[in-house]
């Protein structure tokens, strides 16, 4: 039986089992949260975004700084690919 880990995370099992699988605890919590509201459907393909790859440097560190990515500054393009595929 999932342990209850307060009212921030709706859906326990799932949160353990990401937990588990080595998710951090934001992405388990992302994942858990989203699977327990039955309006969202995480398990579907995303949105109509074009890959991280066509994006320029320019909106890859702007998207860095709305995710507060550590040291987007000073990475290239692969390294800000990188870093917001780990998010």
């Amino acid at each position: 039986m999932a342990r209850d880990h307060g009212p921030t995370i709706k859906d326990d099992a799932t949160y353990e089992a990401l937990r588990d699988e080595g998710a951090s605890k934001e992405k388990a919590a992302r994942i858990a949260n989203a699977r327990a509201n039955p309006k969202q459907h995480p398990s579907r393909k995303g949105g109509k975004s074009p890959p991280y790859e066509e994006w320029t440097k320019q909106q890859l560190v702007r998207r860095a700084r709305e995710l507060d990515v550590e040291g987007r500054s000073s990475m290239n393009k692969a390294e800000l690919i990188a870093a917001l595929r780990d998010r």
